[in-house]
């Protein structure tokens, strides 16, 4: 995973700090349950945070909550993408009593962007289902099943959570501004990509990673335009996607928020949507689009396999 080596200055856990390992091992937090236990996790959980100290630790006990009522090995990595505040120490803080789940927390100087973090801890998640959600939690972590269930079930490789399908389900709007902003980038998304979708940018997705890792791996988008670029090298790799409606309630204080300038944001995803175009015509993604394809037919086929003789 040369991707993960990119990564300089993880945050080591206080036993990890006495006995001086190194980097590699410093990315899992509470690696001692996962070592005792020999059992691979079923689910990972991956919270991408930057500036995040106001409200991570409410978030993370929120989501270990959850994932203790789940009754099964699980995981929650956080990827600090160079806050300037304390999340990384808030974010080891809440994890100390993670108890049985396996808990990381990833931490480099210099701030890459949402989408660069984000792949860095999926890469780094050691189960065949990994979902990332945003710190803030706009889609409630209980929404996760409607996400991971149809990957478990083998009817889909990558899901993603919805704002657009069932507005019903949006309790706190946006501001006005953002809020159309995103309408009219989504319909922008559309037209250039030729995606079928409605909703690109929610922040709560889930991966079948055997099948989606070479589309992460070949992905080049650190920021904004990130989850149009993973969705659109699965949508063109054939793997089986569901755009699934979630509940949603507008968090403030987020990164685009926190810029206040969303005509400045919106440019620059329609440029990075560019790029995707650009380096998709140069074949930038064919050796990875082939091998995710590949991936999904083996998986399909076992899924068949296995009705079969259910």
């Amino acid at each position: 995973l040369d991707f993960l080596g990119k990564a300089v200055g993880f945050v080591l856990s206080p036993s990890q700090r006495k006995t001086n390992q190194g980097p590699t091992r410093g990315l899992c937090a509470n690696c001692d349950s996962l070592r005792m236990s020999r059992v691979p996790p079923k689910l990972s959980i991956v919270v991408p945070a930057f500036n995040e100290a106001a409200r991570l630790s409410g978030s993370l006990k929120q989501i270990l909550s959850y994932l203790r009522e789940r009754r099964e090995q699980t995981e929650l990595i956080v990827v600090d993408d160079g806050s300037t505040d304390k999340t990384a120490a808030i974010a080891e803080a809440a994890l100390q009593d993670s108890g049985a789940i396996a808990t990381r927390v990833i931490r480099y100087e210099e701030n890459r962007g949402k989408g660069y973090a984000v792949r860095l801890g999926l890469l780094a998640a050691q189960a065949n289902i990994a979902l990332f959600s945003d710190a803030d939690l706009s889609t409630p972590i209980t929404e996760t099943p409607k996400l991971i269930d149809p990957i478990r079930n083998n009817e889909c490789d990558l899901t993603f959570g919805s704002r657009a399908l069932d507005r019903r389900l949006i309790g706190v709007h946006q501001p006005w501004r953002r809020e159309q902003g995103g309408r009219v980038f989504n319909l922008i998304v559309r037209v250039a990509t030729g995606l079928p979708f409605w909703d690109t940018q929610c922040g709560f997705k889930a991966f079948r990673m055997n099948v989606c890792r070479p589309l992460i791996e070949a992905a080049q988008i650190d920021r904004f335009g990130f989850d149009v670029e993973l969705i659109y090298l699965a949508h063109f790799a054939q793997l089986r996607l569901r755009e699934v409606a979630v509940r949603w309630d507008h968090s403030a204080g987020g990164p685009l928020d926190a810029s206040g300038n969303y005509s400045r944001d919106s440019l620059r995803m329609i440029n990075e949507v560019r790029r995707i175009r650009a380096s998709a015509a140069a074949g930038e993604y064919s050796e990875a689009i082939s091998a995710a394809r590949t991936a999904m037919m083996v998986e399909a086929k076992h899924g068949l396999a296995a009705r079969s003789f259910s």
